[in-house]
């Protein structure tokens, strides 16, 4: 024998979203939906009924019934409206009224006699009076009296079936042999800015309108405007700290470093400080804050670049060398990833002995940041850090901040940034600056957006960054950086640019076959023309305001591909259910040349009426077209606008029988 409640018959199986069996938190944003489904069924022809149950925090469940659907798999939703974390589960049991009142419907039917029925009936009701309270109570006593009394058969029978009477006994239903899904599910609930939002980058020491000294805070605090104008919600610093001199790296990470060259900011550490000081070639903690501020008063939050990595100079190194890995000969050990290799960094030693005491500290840099006012972090290379240490710090620290958003620059294997994904990362880097062709693009927004992953993974799409230069951008001009743009931003509800480099055009690669920009920002200062008229920031600031405009871009839930006969035209549609608005995208895909051809929408899908012409409008050029079916012209050249963002019109009929557009 075992220990289970043989009368408890009801059984719940294939929970969705369950992460890895409930060990990791799905992901929401304040106002969404989390939708449950489960398998929902029991022995025997007897009803079941099942209800979700959701709470915020600890807090008290609450109940909403779930609705049956094909198969005994049940649906379930409710909304998520605080920062934090949430919880949710499914019960189910057999459900002895619901069982009833369909049988008795069935012997009405037959015509089989009913005395005996009704008088179960009577008595099931009477039970639920003594689950309930108040007018309910009372109400559910005098209908059971009613059910087993000497009034006209049809009266009763009428009763019986009347959907009052199923509204309020289903208030106050027999649980007491009810099975609860054994395992309570996490949802961490973050800020809007985790689902959405547009990120810029740049680097503070090129930012200086004076070619003749490098840039400083200050100058970022100057170019907002510049910023904001575009329409960015985040403005993205690379680490701010002093950077290390010994092996420091000259332009085009040249080995040998004049005494003018600045170094690359992610060689973090000299005498002056660490992790926790501003370099002050950039300003002072006072002109860090200011520049928080002026940028939050802008609607742009600041975001700040993690990196745990140390220069020789470091003042960790010394004081605690424990911390760093030593080779052979006794040296420290830097960072490389061969036959890279990175002489002016020192990789943490996880492994140490004294794990506790370095985990402590870089938790306190996190802390120190906060406290000057960042909410927003970009984290260098996290796939080389334990994994136990990202669960640990970023369960801390949004346990006391749940509004900070953690980005992961993690460009490794998919398993290792789904698992980042799952131990905190609010938000991920992407292969999309790879991916070109629209079957690429399509298989990998589809595995991003319509499989389990779109629970916890929640992607950034960078075409670029300082460390990547595709090859697409190398040759294919400012018409490549355009449809990259259009695509990231209409793809994606978050995406980012490094910039100036991006708007500006940046594609000269240091050698052919790399990656990496000739006269990178990495190890100098650049100068950049911003008034420059091949500058995309119009269409940038336009996309942005799109994005703002429209809600089927906020979201990555929407998404949906449709075909075309030609492969260099990319066709895609985001819906916002809620609101019924619904954007379609058309892209090319050649830089070079015009592509043209015929695209076949899924009209299913995108709620519109075969029979009847819709329209779309083009947000970028302005132009309004009447389309009509599912096959539709289009054609677009690559030195005009190499994409078209259409708002479409539809009609759609209401319950009172008239049309409307959307």
């Amino acid at each position: 024998m075992n220990d289970h409640d043989g009368t408890r018959r009801a059984v719940i199986d294939r929970v969705e979203p369950e992460i890895d069996g409930g060990r990791f938190p799905i992901k929401r944003t304040v106002g969404e939906t989390v939708t449950v489904l489960a398998d929902v069924f029991a022995d025997g022809h007897d009803v079941v009924s099942c209800r979700l149950l959701s709470a915020a925090g600890e807090g008290a469940w609450t109940e909403t019934p779930m609705e049956p659907l094909p198969n005994d798999r049940w649906r379930g939703s409710f909304r998520v409206e605080k920062l934090g974390r949430a919880r949710y589960t499914v019960e189910a049991w057999v459900d002895r009224f619901k069982t009833w009142q369909r049988d008795f419907e069935r012997r009405v039917e037959a015509e089989q006699d009913l005395a005996v029925p009704l008088a179960e009936g009577a008595a099931l009701v009477r039970e639920a009076a003594g689950r309930a309270s108040g007018a309910d109570a009372r109400r559910l006593e005098a209908w059971a009296k009613t059910l087993e009394g000497d009034e006209a058969l049809a009266t009763r029978v009428d009763l019986a079936l009347d959907p009052l009477l199923t509204e309020t006994v289903n208030r106050h239903p027999d649980r007491s042999r009810a099975v609860r899904h054994p395992r309570e599910l996490p949802v961490v609930v973050d800020p809007v800015l985790a689902r959405f939002g547009a990120w810029y980058e740049m680097f503070p020491r090129s930012a200086s309108p004076d070619p003749a000294r490098p840039g400083t805070l200050a100058d970022v605090e100057a170019r907002l405007p510049y910023v904001a104008e575009l329409g960015f919600d985040v403005l993205y610093l690379p680490p701010i700290h002093p950077i290390g001199r010994t092996r420091r790296k000259g332009p085009n990470n040249t080995l040998e470093a004049r005494p003018e060259d600045v170094g690359s900011p992610w060689a973090i550490g000299n005498e002056l400080g660490g992790h926790k000081a501003v370099d002050p070639a950039l300003g002072t903690l006072e002109d860090f804050r200011r520049l928080v501020a002026s940028a939050r008063e802008r609607g742009v939050e600041t975001a700040l670049d993690v990196a745990f990595q140390c220069s020789p100079d470091h003042p960790y190194v010394k004081e605690h060398p424990e911390w760093f890995r030593k080779r052979a000969d006794g040296s420290v050990q830097f960072a490389e990833n061969p036959p890279k290799k990175y002489e002016d960094i020192y990789p943490f030693d996880f492994e140490s002995p004294d794990w506790r005491s370095l985990w402590a500290e870089l938790e306190s840099v996190f802390t120190f940041w906060i406290e000057q006012g960042i909410r927003v972090f970009r984290v260098d290379n996290p796939h080389t850090k334990a994994f136990p240490f990202w669960e640990w710090v970023i369960g801390r620290l949004k346990s006391k901040h749940p509004e900070l958003v953690f980005l992961a620059e993690a460009f490794t294997r998919p398993r290792i940034m789904y698992r980042l994904a799952k131990l905190g990362f609010t938000q991920s880097y992407t292969y999309f600056a790879w991916r070109n062709t629209s079957w690429e693009i399509r298989r990998y927004m589809e595995e991003l957006t319509r499989t389990e992953v779109r629970e916890y993974f929640r992607p950034n799409l960078w075409p670029n960054t300082p460390d990547i230069l595709p090859e697409y951008l190398q040759f294919g001009g400012r018409a490549a950086f355009a449809v990259r743009f259009i695509l990231a931003a209409t793809l994606g509800a978050s995406y980012g640019i490094y910039g100036p480099a991006f708007e500006l055009g940046e594609g000269r690669a240091r050698e052919p076959g790399t990656e990496e920009y000739l006269d990178s920002e990495k190890y100098q200062v650049r100068r950049w023309n911003l008034e420059s008229g091949a500058s995309l920031r119009e269409l940038i600031a336009r996309v942005n305001a799109i994005r703002r405009e429209h809600p089927a871009l906020q979201t990555d839930e929407g998404l949906r591909f449709h075909g075309s006969d030609n492969e260099q035209l990319l066709c895609y549609s985001k819906l916002a259910p809620e609101t019924g608005d619904l954007v379609l995208v058309v892209a090319n895909l050649d830089p070079h040349y015009k592509q043209t051809g015929w695209v076949e929408l899924d009209l299913d899908a995108l709620g519109i009426d075969a029979t009847r012409p819709f329209q779309v409008h083009d947000l970028l050029s302005g132009g309004r077209y009447l389309w009509s079916g599912a096959r539709n012209y289009v054609e677009l050249a690559p030195d005009s606008l190499p994409a078209q963002i259409f708002k479409v019109r539809r009609r759609v009929r209401r319950e009172q029988d008239f049309d409307y557009y959307l």
